[in-house]
Order: structure tokens, then sequence, then C-alpha cells
């Protein structure tokens, strides 16, 4: 991950704002923030990650988008009731001291999409 975030600091102008090793998920995440942007990156730790797998399947690049949210869990009763295809029916502990949820990939058009909401 030193390489990429290099770019995103020195090229970029972006600066950390959080690290931490996601154990559940085999991942390290570094924040970064600039421009009124916050761009999480993702590094596996095993070859048991699921971005392992996905990195494997499909090369590095942009993994999903996360979309920030206030209330998550009514967000996806209101997508569940819409018959939007979700990976998680409730919301799980996240980086960042945050509350996430996957929007299938299938419901948009292949697109992986991430509710997240911060405390």
């Amino acid at each position: 991950m030193r390489k990429p975030c290099l770019f995103y600091t020195n090229i970029l102008g972006m600066t950390v704002e959080h690290a931490e090793h996601i154990e559940r998920e085999d991942v390290h995440a570094v924040f970064l923030a600039g421009g009124g942007l916050r761009i999480e990156l993702l590094e596996p730790t095993s070859q048991s990650s699921a971005v392992f797998r996905y990195i494997q399947k499909k090369g590095e690049g942009i993994h999903h988008i996360a979309l920030e949210t206030k209330e998550i869990n009514g967000q996806l009763d209101r997508l569940s009731a819409s018959k939007v295809r979700l990976i998680d029916k409730r919301a799980k502990k996240g980086a960042y001291n945050s509350q996430i949820a996957f929007i299938h990939p299938e419901a948009a058009n292949g697109v992986l999409f991430e509710l997240c909401q911060h405390t």
C-alpha cells in the first residue's frame, strides 16, 4: 500500500486521516482526505481476504463506492422494501468506528456500493 498511498499524498496532496487493520476482513485500510473527498485504500493482509480474491480476479483499481448516510438500517429497510438486492440486510461494524452495509453489484449495473454511517 505504501506506493499507492504516496501517489495520493505526494502527488495529489491528500493527507492520511486514519489507518487501521481490520482483522475480520483481512485488510489494512488507510483513509485519505483532500479536496472535500475521503478515499479509503485497502490492502489485503492474507490470501483468504475477499479483497485479495477481487484483485486476483479483476486487478487493482476501484473496488467500491461508499455513500454516507445518517440512518443506515432505515436505508437498508427502504432498499429491501424496494426489492433492491443487498449483500448485508443489517449494518455491521466497519473501519473508522462506522457501521457499514453493501448493496449487491447486480442491483447497480455491476457497481458495488457501500452504505456508511459514522458515529
